[in-house]
């Protein structure tokens, strides 16, 4: 198993995102212990972003376990980046 930093970029509509916020919240309290070890938002971003940290065989893997992310389906993630991480120091190497 491998980790994966995932970068989820938000839509600018404060509106949808708190709509869907809850339903985006209990998708991924769903995944821990099946593959997702964290995930959180940068309170501080110029943009709404957020990170996730994934464990998984490989990035299909973790595109298809976040693809039912009510967020995606209703459009609030602008931009998802799936990225290798292979931290060398710390609780994840």
């Amino acid at each position: 198993m491998s980790h994966f930093a995932v970068h989820y970029h938000y839509v600018d509509d404060v509106a949808l995102l708190a709509k869907h916020r809850p339903a985006h919240r209990e998708f991924l309290r769903s995944l821990v212990g099946h593959g997702l070890l964290a995930a959180g938002a940068y309170p501080q971003a110029e943009e709404p972003s957020a990170l996730l940290i994934v464990e998984a065989d490989s990035p299909q893997a973790v595109a298809t376990m976040l693809d039912a992310d009510p967020f995606l389906a209703q459009g609030a993630i602008a931009k998802r980046r799936i990225m290798l991480w292979d931290p060398p120091i710390g609780v994840f190497a």
